[in-house]
């Protein structure tokens, strides 16, 4: 496997980006937990928490999928739309307060993948248990 570690670890710097956001605003006289009200805080821990609820479960079928033999060029395709999203929900939501069309597209082609992987993982696995159906 050589493809997915290189998105996961791209991913994984954007994830340090986004955590060090909210550590920097939890420093003296800041919310040690929570947003404490604070609006801008509140936006970056929605955009950690956005990245975190969505980029593992993608990246293990980006995984799936090149453990399965999917072509080079589909699995770059899949982790460059995946950094893609992110980096413009993670700009959206974490450095702004109204960029909508980074909001917008960040999920629209993270829901994107959440299909096309999925369904991709599906007939991988059914096509996969076919062939062991019809030998054994």
């Amino acid at each position: 496997m050589s493809i997915t570690p290189i998105y996961a670890g791209l991913l994984a710097l954007l994830y340090f980006v986004l955590s060090y956001r909210i550590i920097q605003m939890r420093g003296p006289g800041g919310p040690s937990l929570g947003d404490g009200g604070n609006p801008v805080l509140l936006r970056r821990i929605r955009a950690h928490g956005n990245f975190n609820e969505y980029v593992p479960f993608i990246l293990v079928m980006i995984a799936m999928l090149e453990f399965g033999k999917q072509p080079d060029w589909l699995l770059h395709t899949l982790g460059a739309t995946l950094l893609v999203a992110r980096l413009l929900h993670g700009y959206a939501l974490s450095f702004t307060t109204n960029f909508r069309f980074g909001r917008f597209w960040g999920t629209a082609l993270t829901f994107l993948l959440l299909l096309v992987c999925g369904g991709m993982c599906v007939w991988q696995g059914w096509k996969a248990h076919a062939v062991l159906s019809a030998v054994g």
